[in-house]
C-alpha cells in the first residue's frame, strides 16, 4: 500500500512539474533517458539472475506475442467495418497493441505484488513489449509513416535497421547480461550498487509519466479512442486469462502475465505515432487517459487474478 501511494503520489508530482517554469517542456524526455539507460537495467540485473529456470516462464515471455496477433486483428477488422481514416487505424496499431509494461508495468507489480514478482514483469516486458516495439512497431511505423529514412526499397525499415536498434537499446543489453551471469554472486559493493539505482526506478517513471500527461478528448475520435482502451485494457487481461484458466496454468509467471496485458497503452509507442502523424490528438487522449483509469482498472485485474 505504501508503494501504490507514492506511486500516486509521483503522479501528481509529475503533473503538478508541468506548471513550474523552471522544468522545459522536454524534461518529461530527461526522466525516459535515465530511467532507459541507468534504472531499468540496474533492475534487470538486480532480479534477473536469480530467476528460477521454468517452463512457466514462457507464459511471461508468449504472452504479449499473442495479444499482438490478436489486437492487431481486432484493430483491422473493426477498421474495416466503421471505415476509420488510415491514421487512426495506424495510432491504433501501436497503441492498442503494446501496454506501458516497463515505465507502469513495473511499478504496478510491485506495488500490487510485491518486489520478488518485479522479475516477471521484467522478462514480459524486455522479451515481450520491447522487442514487439522495435520490430512490429518499426514496421508499422514505416508503412503509415513513408518518411521514415530507415525503410528500404519496399518502403519498409531495414533489417540492419530494426536489428540495430535491438542490440543497442541498454535494458535489452542488461537481460543478455543477467542470463550470462545466472547463478553468479556479485560482490557486496556491487549489489548495493544496483539496489540504489534500481530504487530510483519508481519515483522517476511515475514522475515522468505524470509530467508528460496530457488529456485532449476530440469528438470525432471518441469513437476509436473507446476501441483502443477497451481492446488494450479490457479484451487484452480477459482474454489471457479464460485462455490460462483453460490450460491449467497457475503460479506467479502466470499471474504476472495476465496483470501485465491489462497495462495501458505503452508511452514509447504513442510518442512515435505522434511523431509519425498517426492522429496524435487520440493517441494523446488514449494514452492519458489510460494511465489515468490504469489505477482502478489494475485493482480490478488483479481480483479476479486472486478469485
Amino acid at each position: 500500500m505504501d508503494v501504490f501511494a507514492l506511486i500516486a503520489i509521483l503522479f501528481l508530482g509529475g503533473m503538478a512539474l508541468q506548471r513550474v517554469p523552471a522544468f522545459p517542456r522536454d524534461s518529461g524526455m530527461a526522466f525516459n533517458m535515465y530511467v532507459v539507460y541507468v534504472a531499468l537495467p540496474a533492475m534487470v540485473l538486480r532480479y534477473v539472475p536469480t530467476l528460477p529456470l521454468s517452463t512457466k516462464l514462457l507464459t511471461p515471455v508468449l504472452t504479449p506475442w499473442l495479444l499482438l496477433l490478436a489486437s492487431a486483428t481486432a484493430v483491422i477488422g473493426l477498421g474495416r467495418l466503421l471505415g476509420w481514416r488510415r491514421e487512426v487505424v495506424g495510432a491504433l496499431l501501436m497503441t492498442a497493441t503494446m501496454g506501458n509494461t516497463s515505465f507502469l508495468g513495473v511499478p504496478m507489480v510491485q506495488a500490487h505484488f510485491g518486489l520478488e514478482y518485479v522479475a516477471y514483469a521484467l522478462l514480459y516486458d524486455q522479451l515481450g513489449s520491447f522487442l514487439i516495439l522495435a520490430t512490429y512497431g518499426a514496421v508499422i511505423i514505416a508503412i503509415y509513416d513513408q518518411q521514415d529514412p530507415n525503410r528500404d526499397a519496399s518502403g519498409l525499415p531495414s533489417v540492419k535497421a530494426i536489428l540495430k536498434k535491438i542490440l543497442t537499446f541498454p535494458p535489452f543489453i542488461a537481460m543478455v547480461v543477467a542470463f550470462l551471469l545466472r547463478g553468479t554472486l556479485f560482490p557486496e559493493w556491487i549489489s548495493s550498487i544496483l539496489v540504489r539505482l534500481s530504487d530510483t526506478l519508481v519515483p522517476v517513471v511515475m514522475l515522468a509519466v505524470g509530467f508528460q500527461f496530457r488529456f485532449r478528448l476530440d469528438a470525432s475520435y471518441r469513437g476509436p479512442l473507446a476501441a483502443g482502451l477497451l481492446i488494450k485494457m479490457v479484451a487484452a487481461p480477459l482474454l489471457t486469462l479464460g485462455v490460462v484458466r483453460f490450460m491449467g496454468l497457475s503460479g506467479a509467471a502466470v499471474d504476472i502475465a495476465i496483470f501485465e496485458a491489462g497495462m495501458p497503452a505503452m508511452v514509447t509507442a504513442g510518442a512515435l505515432s505522434m511523431a509519425a502523424g498517426l492522429a496524435p490528438r487520440l493517441v494523446a487522449s488514449l494514452v492519458g487517459l489510460g494511465i489515468l483509469l490504469s489505477f482502478g482498472s489494475l485493482i480490478l485485474i488483479k481480483i479476479l487474478i486472486l478469485l
